[in-house]
């Protein structure tokens, strides 16, 4: 369980301009020792941003930025963090264990070779030259890069993209492993259903601003939208139609409606249609909560831009 009292990174209404874009605006973030944060918010929302402050890579404008209680350029924070970022630039021409020991030789107290390819599932590629690898091998041995140095806390930008529905579980089940020997991490991506499966705690970010934190839980139960499922004959344009309906699609022959007023819906389809079968209604999951949360930020953006004019 996370160690709620012991922060080992943080955004204090961190700012961060790029000419006139705001990439970061006041946002506040804090990862507890033992927990595993999921980062979450469409492109351009100030992720990456918020994760090149706290490696040191980039300077905030303004507020604080710290990394186990330090300034994140301070070599002594650096040793005890593993990366893995969206993009690397590797020795095309290493071999995948010469580039592990290489990696390994930066840290005080690394994995073994074997350790490390056995919990990335590299051990099939050591004896391979990197340009060689494919691109959802890359990022295996990229995740082996990052854990080698047996971090504290780890890093992961988007881990899992351009990796097939095992070599993904694989990755689950390692970082799972991780966090079980007290390893931290932070985790951006834009897998909604990994969040969901991994993570302790999510943040949401829009615009540069966090604008929630907390469980998967807490996040599904602020929107509360629900799914309605079932076969009827009415016509989709009819059922988008109705003011309660927030989106609804076919999926095969299935009807599938999302709704916040799920009792109101259910009467109307029972109404309409005395053919409907297989009715089940359920509770909306992560990427609706996430969707409308977001839809909500731009909105009140967009009225702010509005009013500023």
């Amino acid at each position: 369980m996370p160690h709620l009292d012991e922060s080992i990174a943080r955004l204090g209404g961190a700012v961060k301009r790029y000419g006139r874009l705001t990439a970061l605006d006041g946002a506040d973030l804090q990862l507890q020792r033992g927990e595993l944060l999921a980062l979450l918010g469409p492109n351009g929302a100030g992720k990456t941003t918020a994760i090149a402050l706290l490696l040191g890579l980039i300077r905030a404008d303004a507020g604080t930025v710290e990394l186990f209680g330090q300034d994140p350029q301070r070599i002594e924070a650096r040793r005890r963090i593993g990366v893995m970022l969206q993009n690397a630039e590797l020795p095309p021409t290493l071999r995948v264990g010469e580039l592990l020991r290489l990696t390994a030789s930066y840290y005080p107290r690394p994995r073994s070779l074997m350790e490390t390819a056995e919990l990335a599932g590299v051990v099939d590629l050591l004896k391979r030259p990197y340009a060689k690898l494919s691109g959802g091998q890359q990022r295996r041995v990229q995740f082996a890069l990052a854990l080698c140095g047996r971090p504290e806390l780890l890093f992961l930008d988007e881990p899992t993209v351009g990796m097939d529905i095992e070599a993904r579980q694989k990755l689950w089940a390692a970082i799972r492993q991780l966090l079980a020997e007290g390893c931290s991490v932070l985790l951006t991506t834009h897998y909604l259903e990994e969040a969901e499966a991994l993570a302790d705690r999510v943040c949401v970010m829009t615009h540069g601003r966090i604008i929630h934190e907390g469980t998967v839980d807490q996040l599904r139960a602020r929107v509360a939208l629900k799914r309605i499922r079932c076969l009827s004959t009415l016509p989709i344009d009819t059922v988008r139609g109705w003011r309660e309906v927030s989106e609804a699609r076919h999926e095969g022959e299935r009807l599938h409606v999302t709704t916040a007023d799920a009792e109101i819906v259910v009467r109307r389809l029972l109404d309409s249609d005395a053919n409907l079968r297989e009715l089940e209604v359920q509770r909306a999951g992560l990427a609706e909560a996430f969707t409308e949360l977001t839809r909500d930020a731009d909105d009140a953006s967009a009225s702010d831009q509005r009013e500023a004019a």
